[in-house]
C-alpha cells in the first residue's frame, strides 16, 4: 500500500518567510511550490526546487488567483481566458526554475480560493484544464475527489490525482469546511496521524458532524503554514510507515514529456 504526502511550500515573499520549507522537504514526498501569485517569488522558488531535487521530492506547480494580499484564499471572479493565461504563466515560471535545478514539474495543484472554486465552478475549471492540457499533457492535475475540475480533466484525457487533507475538517459531502468556521483546521498531531492511516487504508474518518466519511486519496496534504506543521508532518509520516504504508510521489518525471519533445 502506497500513498503520497504533500505540502504547500515556498509561500514566503521577499524577506518574509512562512513555514519551515527545508525541514518539511525532508519529510514529505511531494512539494506544491507557490508560483508567485498568492505567495512565493523567483528566489524562493529557486531555493525550494533545489532542495526538493536534492531530497528526491516531486515538484508541483501550486497555481492560484493573482492575490498576494489575500494569500489566494479569496474567490476572484476572473474571466476564463485570463485565468487560463495566468495558470500557464505560473506553470511556465516554476518549470523554468525547476529545470535549472535539475528537476521537472510533474503535477499541478490549484491553491486556496481557486482550488475550492473549481470543485463546482465549471467555467474556471475548464480554464485550468485547458491551460494544463495546452502546456504539457504529461502533467497530473491534483484536486478534490468528485470535483468538476477532475471530471473535466479526465474527459480531456489528462491524468488526475485525488487529494485528502490531513489537518482539515470535512463536510458530509466530502468538501472542506470553510476556514471561517470553528473546527475547520485540526491541530492535534496524534489525532491527525490516525486520520491519515484511516484515509490511506480506506477506513472512514469523521466528518464535521461526527459521521463516517470514507476517502481514497492518492496524496495526503499537510499544510506547511499550519502551527506545528513540522511536528504534524513527522508524526503523520511515522504513523503511516509504522502501519506498513509506503510513502512515494504519485507523479514522477518522465524523460519523454511533451516539453522535451
Amino acid at each position: 500500500m502506497t500513498v503520497d504526502l504533500n505540502s504547500d511550500l515556498g509561500e514566503g515573499h521577499g524577506s518574509w518567510a512562512m513555514g519551515d520549507d527545508d525541514t518539511l522537504l525532508s519529510i514529505v514526498t511531494s512539494a506544491n511550490v507557490a508560483c508567485g501569485f498568492h505567495a512565493g517569488d523567483p528566489s524562493i522558488m529557486r531555493h525550494v526546487t533545489a532542495q526538493a531535487v536534492a531530497n528526491g521530492v516531486a515538484i508541483g506547480a501550486h497555481v492560484a488567483y493573482r492575490d498576494l494580499t489575500g494569500f489566494g484564499r479569496r474567490f476572484i471572479d476572473v474571466d476564463a481566458p485570463t485565468l487560463r493565461d495566468e495558470v500557464t504563466y505560473q506553470m511556465g515560471a516554476l518549470d523554468a526554475i525547476t529545470r535549472q535545478a535539475g528537476g521537472r514539474v510533474t503535477y499541478v495543484k490549484p491553491h486556496g480560493g481557486l482550488y475550492n472554486a473549481i470543485v463546482h465552478h465549471e467555467e474556471q475549471a475548464r480554464a485550468v484544464v485547458a491551460a494544463v492540457a495546452a502546456y504539457d499533457r504529461s502533467l497530473v492535475l491534483m484536486g478534490l475527489p468528485g470535483s468538476v475540475v477532475l471530471h473535466l480533466a479526465e474527459k480531456e484525457g489528462l491524468q488526475v490525482a485525488h487529494e485528502a487533507f490531513a489537518d482539515r475538517a470535512y463536510t458530509p459531502e466530502g468538501t472542506l469546511v470553510s476556514r471561517k468556521e470553528p473546527g475547520a483546521v485540526l491541530h492535534d498531531a496524534a489525532q491527525i496521524a490516525q486520520r491519515c492511516i484511516a484515509m490511506a487504508t480506506g477506513e472512514p474518518i469523521k466528518d464535521i458532524n461526527g459521521d463516517p466519511l470514507t476517502l481514497t486519496p492518492d496524496s495526503i496534504c499537510v499544510h506547511g503554514d499550519t502551527p506545528g506543521a513540522v511536528e504534524i508532518a513527522r508524526q503523520v509520516r511515522s504513523a503511516l510507515e509504522q502501519a506498513g504504508i509506503e510513502l512515494a510521489p504519485f507523479a514522477r518525471a518522465k524523460p519523454d514529456t511533451a516539453r522535451d519533445a
